[in-house]
């Protein structure tokens, strides 16, 4: 990224810049600035731009003046602070703490400005750089000629991707700033035209710009300042419709929004006798109490995995058996890994009608059987939705039942269910247990085991219900406004019990710039994006788009959960290694982790690597299919998908959003 050195700027004058199209990032230098206190914690505050916190000691502050405002900026929510490696040992351990504290990327900086030192000396440097706390290390140095500026970027062989930032001063070493970026510095530094230059050699940014991204008004692919309203999470309309359409009397499902799997659940809940009246309010008049088992030949539930694993134990609950269970599209050829051996333990069987001589169990099914109530010990490590439709459906038995859930995963959608089941007036009692580590953080990732108590004899009650925005859909443009330029979301709840709600944490943790702002605005911000370490295991949607994000964060990156990925639409951890291959990204699986080497989009731009374009199969996968179009942005040429129409699963509307926010 470009990044530009601000001085001798009040206030209004600093917002002015940020405001223009053409700045992606800026290094307000706190020295050079006529700002006050307010000012600084005003502007570090309130701006999602990426900002870097700069404030040399020596003519205009001390070092104690200086170290206060830097920690101001710091405690304001700075992206960077960047602290010259002469300062003080006791004021850099402050800092450093400081910038710990906050979240602030440490960087610590070498200036030479009367020769290049040889590479010895700079290695030395650098090693001093990290070891007084350095999470970005900047050499600026003078360059007299060429061999000069070898010596620098051979510097970039010595670190990894990201860690440093380093350049020349002077006219001989002019292009080293450009070249910084191609080589894996994060950003580099440019002047606001050619009369504010704060070192010898810095471009002016429309020159810069130019260079970098052969633009020198817009460097971002796409902006688009508009607000973008998510639409309705299928994961809690799902569940909500089957839990309205068993209910007693009308209930409500506010902010709803269709899509394919949504209207495969409204057409279950018909099928079970429920009235629907359909908008963007859907009125359901449930069935209430089953007082006889209803007779029931066959259900459909569509092409949605969620619905067939609610469905199954809810049939088997309320139905005279056998009840069949069929589908259509990817489902028929997704086994239901686990559920044969999930609902024996509680009477049910389970059996393939076109594939019996198969291990698991495949749609069309037939269910045997009558749910019958207990304890029983079962695995999580097939996925949630099976469980979650043991907990809508035990409720309705006529005695209690315990269920012990070892090596739980996708845990969040366990609590999406226990919330639906709570609204619609159903109590199921939870315990969740593990070590030491788990006990003291909470980490669900870290839980070993749950336990669910479920009362018998309950009746789910009408409700008035309120469908959040979608955090899996979300996590699409997020994730393209952290590479590519800014997207604004609206509809989305922070304090979501969605598993894709961490795609905000792990777009922190790769340094983009997310917030949301008082009207409940998600904003995201491009930054300089790192390498990231993340376990997908209890979000396994939100793979697809992490793996493009990871090929645009300089460094490598690894993501676990590739077990999780089997059975979904595609075999997606298959179907990714073959698509990141394909676009020229080197990755691959090792045990249960994808590893992705991946390169800034400025490093990509200017080194010629930009990913391939070509046809590309998106094997049916609503999820792939967002991804692909969020990684062709950055295509060397067009990406062409052979299915489009499968994204109607879950976001019918996404490449017309998507569409509308790159051409901003």
């Amino acid at each position: 990224m470009v990044c530009v050195s601000i001085q001798g700027k009040t206030r209004d004058e600093i917002y002015d810049i940020l405001d223009r199209a053409d700045v992606e990032m800026a290094e307000i230098r706190l020295d050079l600035c006529p700002l006050d206190d307010d000012d600084i914690e005003d502007i570090f505050g309130n701006c999602d731009t990426p900002l870097v916190a700069t404030c040399r000691a020596g003519v205009e502050y001390t070092q104690a003046e200086a170290e206060h405002r830097l920690t101001l900026a710091i405690e304001a929510g700075a992206k960077y602070v960047d602290l010259e490696i002469e300062a003080p040992a006791a004021v850099g351990k402050r800092i450093k703490k400081a910038a710990n504290e906050a979240g602030t990327i440490l960087i610590r900086s070498y200036h030479n400005y009367e020769c290049t030192p040889s590479v010895e000396e700079m290695e030395d440097m650098a090693e001093k750089c990290i070891r007084f706390g350095a999470e970005v290390v900047k050499l600026a140095v003078m360059a007299k000629d060429g061999d000069d500026v070898a010596r620098v970027e051979s510097m970039y062989e010595c670190l990894e991707p990201g860690q440093l930032l380093a350049f020349c001063m002077g006219e001989a070493g002019r292009q080293s700033r450009v070249d910084a970026l191609r080589l894996g510095a994060p950003f580099s530094f440019a002047a606001l035209d050619a009369s504010e230059s704060v070192a010898p050699g810095q471009w002016p940014l429309d020159e810069m710009n130019l260079a970098v991204y052969g633009d020198a008004e817009a460097p971002f692919t796409g902006r688009n300042d508009d607000v973008l309203r998510i639409p309705a999470s299928k994961s809690f309309a799902q569940r909500a419709i089957v839990a309205a359409a068993l209910a007693e009397g009308t209930s409500h499902l506010f902010g709803y929004s269709p899509c394919a799997d949504s209207e495969a659940a409204i057409a279950v809940a018909r099928a079970l006798g429920a009235t629907v009246v359909e908008g963007e309010t859907l009125e359901i008049t449930g069935i209430g109490p089953v007082d006889a088992p209803l007779r029931m030949d066959e259900l459909c539930t569509g092409e949605s995995g969620l619905l067939t694993r609610l469905m199954i134990p809810v049939l088997s609950q309320i139905c005279e058996p056998p009840v069949a269970v069929r589908g259509r599209g990817t489902l028929l050829k997704r086994p239901l890994s686990g559920a044969n051996d999930i609902m024996a333990a509680f009477g049910v069987v389970l059996s393939s009608l076109e594939h019996a001589s198969r291990k698991d169990v495949f749609v069309p099914l037939s269910i045997g059987g009558r749910l019958m109530p207990g304890r029983a010990d079962i695995s999580g490590k097939g996925g949630s939705q099976l469980i979650s439709g043991l907990l809508m459906a035990l409720p309705l038995a006529d005695k209690p039942s315990t269920i012990y859930v070892s090596d739980p995963k996708s845990i969040p959608y366990m609590f999406i269910t226990l919330d639906v089941l709570r609204k619609f007036g159903i109590n199921v009692v939870n315990e969740m247990e593990g070590d030491e580590e788990f006990v003291e953080t909470q980490d669900w990732s870290l839980c070993t085991g749950m336990t669910f108590r479920i009362k018998g004899g309950q009746h789910y009650k009408a409700a008035d219900f309120d469908i959040e925005g979608d955090w899996s859909g979300a996590a699409n443009f997020m994730v393209a406004g952290s590479i590519f330029g800014g997207a604004h979301l609206d509809g989305l709840d922070s304090q979501s019990l969605q598993a894709d709600l961490t795609i905000m944490d792990i777009l922190v943790d790769a340094g983009a710039s997310v917030s949301q702002d008082d009207d409940g605005v998600m904003n995201v911000q491009k930054a300089p994006l790192m390498a990231i370490e993340e376990d997908l295991n209890n979000a396994p949607d939100l793979f697809p788009i992490v793996a493009v994000l990871a090929a645009f964060c300089a460094g490598t990156s690894r993501i676990a959960g590739v077990g999780r990925l089997a059975n979904k639409e595609s075999d997606r951890g298959q179907a990714l290694l073959q698509m990141l291959t394909q676009m020229g990204v080197p990755a691959s699986i090792e045990g249960d982790e994808m590893v992705i080497e991946g390169q800034s989009l400025t490093s990509r731009r200017l080194s010629g690597n930009l990913l391939h374009g070509g046809s590309y199969t998106s094997y049916h996968d609503h999820r792939m299919v967002m991804a692909l179009s969020v990684a062709s942005l950055a295509a060397d040429a067009p990406i062409e998908i052979d299915d489009t129409e499968c994204v109607s699963k879950s976001y019918p509307g996404f490449l017309e959003s998507f569409g509308e926010w790159v051409e901003g």
